[in-house]
C-alpha cells in the first residue's frame, strides 16, 4: 500500500481565474435575478431536476424577488395514483429491475392544467411571472430568463436515504431507497435527461443545488468551460459506498473517514453517477458529468462511439474493495439478446476485474467447473435461496488465487464473483445495474435484510460451456506483447473478443507517448506514486495524477504523453488504459 494518500477526492477543473460568472449563497444569486428580471414584463423559469429541494427554492425566491405570480409546476401534476399506474408496465414488481422506455416528463402532467398555466405564461401581461419545479420548461418553453436547477445522482441518492425527497409524480416519501433508486433510475432520471438535452444549451444560468449554499453560474460560463473540458485530460468526482463485503483498503489509500463500516465500492468514473466540479476563482461549481456527456459528445467520445452509443459514455472504471470484507455475490451478467428483449437495453455488461491488490488467500470465483452436473448446481441454488443448506460455490464454480496485476476477463453469461482479500479495479461497459445476483453467502445486506437474488434471470443467461479449461486458457491474464520503446513497453491484457472494450497495460519509467485515436481513452495508475499527462503542443496543462486515480482523456485531445513525476520520478509506473475497439 502507498506510504501516505496523495488521492485527490476532489478534482476540478479549472476554469477561470475569476468567479465573475458565478454567485454564492441567496444573497448574491437573488441580487443577479433582480438584476436579469427587472424589465416591466419577465418570465422566469426555474426548471429543476429531480431531487431538488424545490420548496427551499421557490420560497428562497419568492421571498427575494416579490413576483406578481407563481406558477408551480408540481400544482399541474397528474394524481400519483395516476402516475403510478402509468408507469407499472415499466416498473413491474420486481425490487431492482424495470424496463427502459421513452417516458418524458411532459407524460406526469395533466393536460388541462397544463395548457392553462401555459396560456397564463404566454399572455403574461407585466411585471414578474415565476414559474418553477420540475417540468416547468415544459409551461414556458421560451421564457425570458432560464435557470436550470441541477444536481449529481450521488446527493440524490443520499436524499433518498436520508427519506428527504420522494419520486417525481408520486408520495412515496418513506418508500425503501431501493425502490425510490429503482424508480428514478428507469424512469425519473431518463424523462429528466431527456429535457435537459433540448435545454442545456441555451440556459441563462445554472444552479447549483448540491449544498446548503447554493451557487449560481451563467449558461455561458458552464458551456465554455465544458467545452474546455474536452480538450484536456480530466477527472470526475468519486463517490465511496459500505456494502455487505466491503473492505478497508480504500480508506488507507484513498484517505477516508472512518465514519461507515466499511467501503466496499468506488465510483471513481461512471459519468451518469458521477460529478464534475468546475473552478471560476476560489469556487468550485459541482454538476453532474453526464452534462458534459450530453454538450461535448463527438469531442469527449469521438464520432465511432457518438454514431454508435449516442451521448452516452460506454466505459465504466470502479473499485471493489473486499480486502478485510467478504466475498462479493456470486453473479451473472445477462447475454445481449437477453437484456434487449427482457429489459429494452441495446448492450450489457461486459466487464473484467484488474487486481490492484491481493492477500496471500485473495482469489476470483470464474466460470463452471468442468464436467459439472448443471440440474444439480441449479438445484442447490434453488434450495439455498428457501433456506436450504447454503450453495456450495467451490464444488461447482472455479476458484482461482488472484494477485496484484492479474486481469480476469468476464464476458456476459460468465458465472464470476471477486473472493475476499481482493482489491478490483471493474472495467467494464456501463449498461447500468443489470447484475443477476445467484448467491450471497447466505448473509445480510447492511439494512438487515437479504438483498434481493434473481436465480431464473441468472440461470437464463449462464454460459455453461465456460468451463475450468476454456476460462484458463480464455479469460485469465490473456498478455499479448504490442511494443516498447526507450522507458516504456506496452501489453493488450484484454478484453475478450466477444467484448467491444481494448484494455493496454504500459509500463513506463521515461515520457511515453500516447494518442487517442480519435477515441474517449480512460486510464487507471495501476503503478507508482504519481505521473504526469501532457500534451507534446501545450495544448493543456500538465495534469497531474496519483496511483489508482482513473482519469479520463476526451477524444479531441489526440495525442498526449506520460511520465513518472514527484515521488516516483525515474522509477517504475504503469496505466491500464480502456478504450472501444473501432475495429
Amino acid at each position: 500500500m502507498a506510504k501516505h494518500s496523495n488521492y485527490d477526492k476532489h478534482p476540478c477543473v479549472p476554469v477561470s481565474n475569476s468567479r465573475s460568472e458565478c454567485w454564492v449563497g441567496w444573497p448574491e444569486i437573488l441580487q443577479r435575478m433582480r438584476e436579469c428580471s427587472g424589465q416591466s414584463r419577465c418570465v422566469l423559469c426555474v426548471e429543476c431536476y429531480p431531487g431538488v429541494f424545490e420548496s427551499s427554492v421557490r420560497t428562497a425566491l419568492e421571498e427575494g424577488l416579490r413576483p406578481e405570480a407563481v406558477i408551480y409546476a408540481g400544482d399541474l401534476l397528474k394524481p400519483p395514483r395516476d402516475v403510478d399506474h402509468m408507469l407499472q408496465p415499466i416498473l413491474g414488481d420486481d425490487p431492482v429491475f424495470g424496463s427502459m422506455n421513452d417516458i418524458t416528463l411532459g407524460d406526469f402532467f395533466d393536460p388541462g392544467k397544463l395548457n392553462q398555466a401555459r396560456a397564463k405564461a404566454v399572455n403574461w401581461p407585466g411585471g414578474l411571472l415565476l414559474i418553477l419545479g420540475v417540468g416547468a420548461a415544459l409551461v414556458s418553453p421560451a421564457p425570458d430568463v432560464l435557470v436550470y436547477a441541477d444536481m449529481a445522482r450521488w446527493e440524490i441518492q443520499g436524499r433518498q436515504r436520508r427519506n428527504q425527497i420522494a419520486n417525481f409524480g408520486t408520495d412515496n416519501l418513506t418508500e425503501s431507497s431501493n425502490l425510490k433508486y429503482k424508480r428514478a433510475f428507469f424512469v425519473d432520471w431518463r424523462a429528466a435527461d431527456r429535457l435537459k438535452k433540448e435545454i442545456l444549451a441555451k440556459v441563462d444560468f445554472l444552479l447549483d443545488t448540491n449544498s446548503a449554499v447554493p451557487k449560481l453560474v451563467s449558461g455561458m460560463a458552464v458551456r465554455e468551460g465544458l467545452k474546455r473540458t474536452a480538450t484536456r485530460p480530466f477527472r470526475v468526482v468519486p463517490y465511496f459506498d459500505p456494502g455487505p463485503w466491503g473492505g478497508h483498503w480504500m480508506e488507507e489509500v484513498c484517505d477516508l473517514p472512518n465514519d461507515a463500516p466499511n467501503h466496499a465500492w468506488c465510483f471513481d468514473c461512471v459519468t451518469e453517477e458521477n460529478s464534475l466540479l468546475l473552478g471560476f476563482g476560489d469556487t468550485r461549481v459541482e454538476l453532474p458529468a453526464i452534462d458534459l456527456t450530453f454538450l461535448q459528445p463527438r469531442e469527449l467520445l469521438g464520432d465511432f462511439i457518438h454514431s454508435r452509443f449516442g451521448a452516452e459514455f460506454p466505459i465504466r472504471f470502479d473499485f471493489l474493495d473486499t480486502m478485510g470484507g467478504g466475498n462479493l455475490s456470486l453473479q451473472v451478467h445477462p447475454r445481449t439478446e437477453y437484456i434487449r428483449r427482457q429489459f429494452g437495453m441495446g448492450y450489457t455488461q461486459d466487464e473484467s476485474y484488474y487486481l490492484l491488490d491481493a492477500g496471500d488467500d485473495g482469489c476470483v470465483y470464474l466460470g463452471v467447473k468442468t464436467g459439472i452436473d448443471r440440474e444439480a448446481m441449479i438445484r442447490e441454488l434453488r434450495a439455498a435461496q428457501d433456506g436450504g443448506p447454503p450453495f456450495h460455490a467451490e464444488g461447482y464454480v472455479n476458484r482461482f488465487p488472484a494477485r496484484k496485476h492479474d486481469h480476469f476477463l468476464i464476458p456476459a453469461g460468465t458465472v464470476h464473483c471477486s473472493g475476499r482479500n481482493s482489491m478490483v479495479l471493474e472495467i467494464s461497459a456501463t449498461p447500468y445495474i443489470f447484475t443477476f445476483k445467484l448467491w450471497d453467502w447466505g448473509r445480510l445486506g447492511l439494512n438487515g435484510l437479504p438483498r434481493p437474488i434473481h436465480i431464473d434471470h441468472g440461470i437464463a443467461n449462464i454460459a455453461w460451456e465456460r468451463d475450468t479449461e476454456w476460462v484458463r486458457k480464455s479469460l485469465i491474464n490473456r498478455v499479448e506483447f504490442v511494443g516498447s520503446g526507450q522507458g516504456w513497453r506496452e501489453e493488450r491484457t484484454g478484453l475478450h473478443e466477444l467484448e467491444f472494450i481494448e484494455t493496454r497495460r504500459r509500463w513506463f519509467t521515461d515520457i511515453t507517448r500516447h494518442h487517442t485515436e480519435a477515441t474517449v481513452n480512460v486510464l487507471n495508475l495501476v503503478e507508482g506514486r504519481e505521473a504526469t499527462v501532457e500534451s507534446p503542443t501545450g495544448d493543456f496543462d500538465p495534469f497531474a495524477v496519483h496511483y489508482a486515480e482513473t482519469f479520463i482523456v476526451p477524444a479531441a485531445v489526440g495525442a498526449y504523453t506520460i511520465r513518472p513525476s514527484g515521488e516516483s520520478e525515474g522509477s517504475n509506473c504503469a496505466t491500464i488504459k480502456a478504450s472501444v475497439r473501432t475495429k
